[in-house]
């Protein structure tokens, strides 16, 4: 009768007879399903004689047929399958020697390793037509093997070495992570070498007399090569390269280069070689058990400047200190203020500095920073302006039991100063010689409470104080000390009502109104700091709109507004702020692009749609009594399927005291399309429409399959000062997949048409 497909496995004392008779009995059967546990019986006699414990764990044979071959051969022929740890193997006929612990294999063969790798098992298959392996299948040689790593790179070998189950040699191979279509067509890429081998422990390959073809020609040849195999995550070695061409600085090779120093510390250099620059540029990141930091930037010596070495340094980190303490640092620098215009590293014009120590809790709040400005716009001077900044806070939240509601105590301690050491005598106005530095302290307590009325109507009371000290110097026209004291009250209305249909779409509609008065007067100090004030749904119910105590709305003041909201099961969403300002005496401080100049100040609309189709657009707008608009801005959205688009306009009237003398208008498109699962598109483009002229345009194309990455960008900056010079940039690199350490979403699957 047949015997049942089974695995047995064998305790180190079963005597040899039990797996004689087994073998014996199944070999007589008709198609018989065995399995036996290779054992090395006569060396684990002996371990036990010498009372030694046998470590290694048993490779377990499962077949269809399986029989002695005298009395220390085993032979499994029929759907073979032999396991060893995590190693399995298959094979049409397989032959072990007792005496040797040799497996010999006929195939076709499959082998398979599983190994854990930081992203999870990974699983390394290798075909073969024939060879011989170990009992542990650890050593041992394969003919004919191709080997394929985390289902990307493919290794084709005339002969595969294993060598202690760490590393696999190969001679004469082809490597590629290309879908071939028939055997007559070249992958895209493929690399030929006399030698490979892949250590499964570094998940690094090496190759000897490699040489990269493309498209079966030949265009690359290195006698020792080194890549990462795809499942490494942090592996020293080339990144993608990219060859650029700028306007300014010509066609140009960027190639980086990672070094893996351990696991908490990395470099990555790279340089920049075309015919008008000599460029390094460099990233160094490290982290640490309680943080982590990181530094970058770039070293040139180019034709724009001969003769001078130009640069730029980028730093940031942050750390975790005791008692919940957060020490944050951000550093900023270049060398000159055309650099980073001209190498296209950054749009900024202004670079900002920053070290802070902060901690926040649910009733706390603390921090110390100390910020560095360093301006590039052609209209300011970097020793007139407040660069450097220092600022002291504290915020506690209080919940007396007797009086109710919370009370808020603050304390801010702030600085400017600038570097110009020249004195005013004359009007503000005149700042090519200001020097002015300034020092505030300022403690504020606040109560709060709020109580439900009939009919749902929330009420909110407010009553607090204020108290400013100025201390100002290097300007003789404003005195040197000035203090004032602002006590404030406020009365806030809300009438929330909600509305819930039979569909399930609820509406909620919030009528709001504030009454509010500050006392004090107007202190003789500088406005350096609440030279913006802002009129938004986010302060129409604030106290005051200035951003700084340097300037407080003073007097009897009020405000009102309307809130609408509509969210429907099915997802969209929209919503609808109306507000104004009714203001006794307008501070003289608000600019007209502030709204807030006259006694009703214009009208706020704000308003927000999104729907379940990825579409959202959002806009605000100021409008004055006849409804012309004095400043608006809006954004739209469109995520779906394979597309993205994105639109933003923004509008501003002219305003001598922001110092903008003319309109803006401006409006700024971006968008992607997917265009197959291969093809990819992108653009974008910034158009003035004031001065009828683009700002800044870009178009980039990618190319992704299942062996090459190919990316493709062009783009344009128009604007043009003594600092900033118009150019054109080109970018194109090619990644080959399956050694990108990391590659982003895996492998992918090629396609072959009929």
């Amino acid at each position: 009768m047949p015997t049942p497909r089974t695995a047995l496995k064998s305790e180190l004392r079963r005597p040899l007879a039990l797996l004689r008779r087994l073998a014996c009995a199944t070999a007589l059967s008709a198609p018989a399903f065995c399995a036996a546990t290779l054992l090395p019986l006569a060396a684990q006699a002996q371990a036990q004689a010498q009372g030694q414990a046998e470590t290694r764990d048993d490779a377990v044979l499962i077949a269809d047929r399986v029989y002695l071959d005298g009395r220390k051969r085993i032979i499994a022929e029929g759907n073979v399958e032999a396991l060893q740890g995590t190693s399995r193997l298959r094979a049409a006929r397989v032959v072990y020697d007792q005496d040797t612990e040799e497996l010999t294999l006929e195939g076709p063969i499959t082998l398979t390793e599983e190994s854990d790798t930081p992203g999870g098992p990974v699983n390394t298959v290798v075909l073969a037509d024939s060879g011989a392996l170990d009992r542990d299948m650890r050593n041992g040689l394969l003919n004919g093997a191709r080997m394929m790593l985390d289902q990307q790179v493919q290794i084709a070998a005339t002969q595969l070495s294993r060598v202690e189950g760490r590393y696999s040699q190969l001679y004469k191979t082809t490597v590629s992570s290309c879908h071939v279509c028939s055997e007559d067509s070249s992958p895209l890429w493929q690399i030929r070498a006399s030698r490979v081998v892949h250590d499964n422990v570094e998940r690094q390959l090496y190759f000897d007399n490699a040489i990269v073809e493309i498209k079966g020609v030949p265009v690359l040849y290195l006698p020792h090569l080194r890549l990462p195999d795809p499942t490494q995550r942090r592996a020293t070695g080339l990144l993608l390269p990219s060859i650029e061409r700028n306007s300014l600085l010509g066609t140009g090779l960027k190639l980086p280069y990672f070094i893996n120093i351990d696991d908490q510390r990395d470099l990555t250099l790279t340089p920049y070689i075309s015919s008008e620059t000599t460029t390094l540029e460099y990233r160094y990141r490290q982290a640490f058990s309680n943080g982590a930091l990181s530094f970058s930037g770039a070293l040139s010596k180019d034709n724009l400047r001969p003769g001078a070495l130009r640069g730029y340094v980028e730093a940031a980190g942050k750390f975790y200190l005791p008692r919940d303490f957060e020490l944050k640092f951000n550093v900023e620098a270049v060398g000159d203020d055309a650099y980073l215009n001209n190498y296209s590293y950054s749009d900024k014009d202004r670079l900002k500095s920053q070290v802070s120590v902060e901690r926040a809790e649910r009733d706390e709040w603390n921090r110390a920073a100390l910020t560095f400005y360093h301006s590039m716009r052609t209209t300011e001077d970097n020793a007139t302006i407040p660069s450097t900044i220092g600022d002291a806070n504290y915020e506690k939240r209080l919940f007396p039991s007797q009086l109710g509601g919370e009370l808020r105590l603050a304390f801010d301690l702030h600085g400017h100063f600038r570097s110009s050491d020249q004195d005013i005598d004359g009007p503000d106005t005149d700042t090519i010689t200001d020097g002015r530095d300034v020092t505030r302290m300022t403690a504020t307590a606040n109560w709060l409470r709020t109580w439900t009325l009939p009919m749902g109507v929330r009420a909110e009371v407010l009553g607090g104080v204020a108290i400013d000290n100025f201390r100002t110097q290097q300007d003789s026209a404003l005195p040197s000390s000035q203090t004032g004291v602002t006590p404030t009250t406020a009365i806030t209305l809300r009438w929330p009502l909600q509305k819930v249909s039979a569909s399930g779409t609820t509406q909620v509609l919030e009528p709001v109104a504030q009454i509010a008065w500050s006392g004090g007067h107007a202190l003789d100090i500088a406005n350096d700091e609440s030279t913006r004030p802002e009129l938004d749904e986010g302060n129409l119910l604030s106290l005051t709109r200035f951003a700084s105590p340097d300037r407080r709305e003073r007097g009897l003041r009020g405000a009102y507004g309307l809130q609408w909201s509509r969210f429907t099961p099915s997802g969209w969403q929209s919503q609808l702020v109306l507000g104004q300002v009714v203001q006794d005496h307008p501070d003289s401080a608000m600019t007209r692009s502030s709204g807030l100049q006259e006694t009703f100040s214009d009208l706020l609309v704000a308003g927000q749609i999104q729907t379940p189709g990825g579409f959202s657009i959002t806009a605000r707008g100021l409008f004055d009594t006849e409804f012309q608009t004095n400043k608006a801005e809006g954004r739209a959205a469109w995520s779906f399927s394979r597309t993205y688009l994105a639109a933003s306009y923004i509008w501003l009237g002219p305003d001598a005291v922001e110092e903008r003398p003319d309109v803006l208008s401006e409006w700024a498109l971006s968008g992607s399309y997917q265009v197959t699962p291969n093809w990819g598109t992108s653009a974008n483009i910034r158009y003035d429409i004031a001065s009828d002229s683009p700002a800044a345009a870009g178009l980039g194309i990618t190319y992704v399959n299942e062996c090459v990455d190919v990316a493709l960008s062009v783009s344009r900056s128009f604007t043009s000062s003594t600092v900033v010079t118009p150019s054109t940039a080109f970018a194109f690199t090619v990644g080959l997949r399956g050694f990108s350490a990391g590659s982003a979403g895996g492998p992918i699957q090629g396609q072959c048409r009929n």
